[in-house]
């Protein structure tokens, strides 16, 4: 008699938690690098069914008993953004699938899609947050230009030099399955376990090319998502009028009088 409560409380759990991530991926359409999340759904499987009303019989099997749907798993869609020029020189897109190795607080390892390069106070070159670039690029003291070409050598044109010197290169990696990707705070990346990247250099063996003064847009689509919302905002309403259908039938059974 309660199972109408209960699997359209799951439907709502669920559909609300896809409303969030929709919601979340239109809040980050203008973030550059930003990858939209999709979730994922899966069907609850309830328990056996009672037996038969003359006591013979083993009932339904669980297997073929439907208890609702959860949101599994969100994951993330990381097809290509639009590359869009910006005129910063500090600016960095990668134009494939790579990702820039940042090294995080604690020493771990932090994926970054590209953005607006930095140096801190130590001349080390940095990405989000501030972050060091694993590959420990020094920008010497006194530096006018920083250039970043297209297989990732970094060349700076010090004071009173008319050509540029390479200070180094940044490497690119790309994991072994991008559903080991978890993502953190600041749009970074990071994997489980040191054999989960694949260490690779611009230009070679699919991980893209470095693109200097341009920055990857985000790569959500605004008429996509919608009609993702309105879809959900549907489903939502479905459960909905399931659980008050529920209601109404035990007001029903609760009404009959012997």
């Amino acid at each position: 008699m309660n199972g109408p409560f209960y699997i359209g409380a799951t439907g709502l759990e669920a559909q609300q938690r896809a409303l969030e991530v929709v919601a979340n991926n239109i809040a980050n359409i203008n973030t550059p690098g930003f990858k939209r999340a999709e979730v994922r759904f899966s069907e609850l499987v309830g328990g056996q069914a009672p037996a038969s009303a003359d006591g013979t019989g083993d009932g339904v099997p669980a297997a073929q008993l439907f208890a609702g749907v959860s949101s599994a798993a969100v994951q993330r869609n990381l097809a290509q953004g639009d590359i869009k020029q910006t005129g910063n020189a500090l600016d960095v897109a990668i134009d494939g699938d790579g990702f820039i190795e940042l090294v995080g607080p604690d020493g771990q390892s932090l994926l970054w899609r590209g953005g607006t390069l930095a140096v801190n106070r130590e001349g080390l070159l940095t990405g989000a947050a501030g972050l060091a670039l694993k590959d420990g690029i020094t920008v010497p003291t006194g530096a006018t230009a920083l250039a970043v070409a297209r297989d990732g050598t970094v060349s700076a044109t010090l004071t009173g030099e008319t050509q540029p010197s390479e200070i180094g290169r940044i490497a690119l990696v790309r994991p072994r399955e991008v559903s080991s990707l978890i993502p953190v705070e600041g749009g970074l990346f990071r994997v489980d376990g040191p054999d989960a990247l694949l260490s690779a250099q611009a230009g070679e063996e699919g991980a893209g090319t470095l693109v200097q003064g341009a920055l990857e847009q985000s790569n959500v689509q605004l008429t996509d998502e919608m009609v993702a919302l309105m879809v959900m905002q549907r489903a939502y309403a479905a459960n909905a009028q399931l659980v008050q259908a529920g209601d109404q039938l035990m007001a029903i059974a609760n009404g009959l009088k012997r």
